[in-house]
């Protein structure tokens, strides 16, 4: 079974920067395709980034490209969401999701997730 755990979340000023991670166990990190997603009070859960297995292939919402990187290392079974110039219309609650072989920008077709972490920016 695959259990997905997150950390990095904070409170930090518009216009700084936060890392988060996402640690992969019980399966196999490599054979999964890796999303960050978000939820904000009172509104749907929404894509933020995908990463291909290999880490070679990303995509971002359109709301965060040139702002947000998404990375990953296979070696240490771990997922990445860097932060950076962050608005107040980003906090939300950050979840990592794991998919067999292939990302896709739809949360129903996840079936693996983190508990979620909370990023908050202060205007």
């Amino acid at each position: 079974q695959v259990q997905l755990v997150e950390s990095g979340g904070g409170v930090v000023q518009a216009g700084g920067s936060l890392r988060l991670s996402c640690a992969l166990s019980g399966r196999t990190f490599t054979n999964y395709g890796m999303n960050w997603f978000r939820q904000a009070p009172g509104k749907e859960r929404e894509f933020v980034a995908a990463i291909s297995r290999n880490g070679g292939s990303t995509d971002y919402a359109d709301s965060v490209k040139g702002r947000f990187t998404i990375s990953r290392d296979n070696a240490k079974n771990t997922l990445y969401l860097q932060m950076n110039s962050l608005k107040p219309e980003d906090t939300a609650v950050y979840y990592c999701a794991a998919r067999f072989m292939i990302t896709s920008s739809r949360s129903d077709e996840y079936p693996y997730w983190g508990q979620g972490t909370q990023v908050t920016v202060s205007s």
